[in-house]
């Protein structure tokens, strides 16, 4: 076996090799169908090259030639269906008149006017061409015009985009070396010179490799393990096939044998990998997506709520404010059963529009638009104030309230005023709600330095170990809560611990356990 023939060899089985990796990693791929219809023929070309220049029978080389010829004629015309395929060309009449004319070159190539049969040269057989044997020669050139013409077209169209231009520049510099190997073939029959231009055809394969590698050509997707266990694979092949004696046949076979075994194992160990790594990336994928929707939809229900609550505040503030007017007797006396319905009606409503508000709030929070005005004052002063303000329900309540401080230091904040009295009467309001009968104590006091602390503490129900650690959070409630507070929906606290948290403080509750009582805490920076 001659050097010319054992390229010829290595040229068809690379190129049959790295189709079929092509077309098994994207078999739905109409450009991998193509590029493996046209390989198919390069290397039927290759295998008949091989045959012609390494047998030693003159017949044997004639039905090679015949292969040659055939697979040669149909090439350059599935070359183009692959550039068609390649650019996204719908139009498909090009391509079968170009498959017509290579079925009728085809036929052509068997009788005497393309060739007389073949003839000793170079060592080994080489082709007899006939009379009409130009028509062959013509036909390629025609074709490697056509294919560059195509490929420079593409080239300027998407100069654009990157991605593509290269692989076009890669695909043009593989075809420019492939058909000129190519054309180097037919030196010997008009010039006689020997076909050094055929071992260009390697690098055809080499840069159609690299295109997909480099370029992401044809799409697939472990095609780099596969082509490198293969080229891997063709080297070991290739020392088998130069082996002189049967005892380094033998080594140099169960060498390759050994390597054809381990690739084998290499390529299946990376397809499980990256088709693991493709399935956790689609599993990302759709949580991603699923995650955009979710706030989509969390979004929306914000925004329903907060529209929502905004329209009923008025309706109950009128509500409320005529509850009270008639309690006040603003429109004459009100007694018996009918003082005692209003006087429901307004507690409820009262309940109803800290419960709206609680939502609204919630509805800001999420959607980043609540405001804080800031402003310096004493927090005694403000809690002194809310202390003031419901002592007529915690003595209505029938429970004692005490509210101490600090003798010492002052308690000066820089925070929203309107806002830490909301918490603050929130915290004294629940304490007040769930101590059924006991006591409140409010107390002040600076418990570190640049830092005060109000507290909450109270007598009532206490707070359930597994409860205290989510507390603050949206709509948590203890599982008998609604025993004491029906109107209660888990809200105020987590909106309490916001607005600590917008001032930059801290808020939390301790408890020694249901029917204990409970104490909150809140420590916010002093000026």
């Amino acid at each position: 076996m001659n050097l010319f023939s054992t390229s010829s060899l290595i040229l068809c089985l690379s190129s049959i090799f790295f189709s079929l990796i092509v077309y098994r990693n994207d078999r739905n791929n109409r450009v991998s169908k193509a590029w493996l219809y046209a390989s198919i023929s390069f290397s039927g070309w290759a295998l008949g090259l091989y045959g012609v220049t390494s047998t030693k029978s003159e017949s044997y080389a004639i039905l090679w030639q015949y292969i040659l010829d055939v697979s040669a004629i149909f090439l350059p015309a599935l070359y183009f269906n692959f550039l068609s395929e390649l650019f996204g060309r719908k139009k498909k009449l090009w391509r079968n008149i170009f498959i017509t004319l290579a079925t009728l070159l085809s036929a052509f190539s068997f009788t005497t006017f393309f060739k007389n049969g073949v003839v000793p040269k170079y060592d080994f057989f080489w082709i007899d061409p006939g009379q009409y044997y130009i028509i062959f020669p013509i036909y390629f050139l025609v074709h490697a015009t056509i294919a560059l013409s195509v490929l420079i077209y593409e080239y300027t169209k998407n100069k654009d985009n990157s991605v593509l231009k290269g692989q076009i520049r890669n695909t043009m510099i593989a075809g420019i070396m492939g058909y000129t190997g190519g054309i180097s073939n037919f030196f010997p029959q008009f010039f006689n010179v020997y076909p050094y231009g055929n071992y260009l055809v390697i690098l055809f394969i080499v840069f159609m490799v690299y295109g997909v590698l480099k370029y992401k050509l044809l799409s697939v997707k472990v095609i780099s393990a596969q082509i490198f266990s293969t080229a891997i694979i063709l080297v070991f092949l290739f020392n088998v096939l130069r082996s002189s004696e049967f005892s380094e046949w033998l080594i140099n076979f169960a060498i390759f044998s050994l390597v054809i075994f381990f690739s084998v194992l290499t390529i299946r160990s990376v397809n499980e990998e990256v088709k693991a790594r493709e399935r956790i990336e689609e599993l990302a994928k759709d949580l991603e997506e699923t995650n955009i929707h979710l706030q989509e939809l969390d979004q929306q229900k914000s925004e329903f709520v907060s529209l929502a609550s905004h329209q009923l505040r008025g309706p109950l503030t009128a509500i409320k404010g005529y509850a009270s007017m008639l309690l006040d007797d603003d429109f004459g006396p009100v007694q018996g059963e009918v003082r005692d319905a209003i006087t429901k009606v307004y507690a409820s409503t009262n309940d109803l529009v800290v419960l709206v508000g609680d939502y609204l709030d919630v509805s800001r929070i999420e959607q980043g638009k609540m405001q804080y005005d800031f402003s310096t004052f004493d927090l005694r002063e403000l809690a002194g104030t809310v202390v003031t303000e419901l002592k007529p329900n915690i003595d209505k309540a029938k429970l004692q309230l005490d509210f101490d401080y600090d003798q010492v230091g002052e308690f000066t904040v820089n925070a929203d005023q309107g806002k830490i009295k909301q918490v603050i009467s929130n915290l004294i309001d629940n304490s007040v709600k769930y101590t059924p009968k006991g006591s409140i104590h409010v107390w002040i006091a600076h418990t570190r330095p640049g830092k005060v602390t109000l507290s909450i503490s109270d007598t009532g129900v206490g707070i359930h170990p597994e409860v205290l650690p989510r507390l603050f959070e949206k709509f948590t409630r203890a599982p008998d809560a609604s025993k004491t507070n029906i109107m209660g929906t888990g809200l105020g606290l987590y909106v309490a611990k916001k607005m600590i948290e917008a001032h930059h403080g801290r808020i939390w509750a301790e408890s020694a356990g249901v029917g204990k009582g409970s104490s909150f805490f809140i420590e916010l920076d002093t000026v």
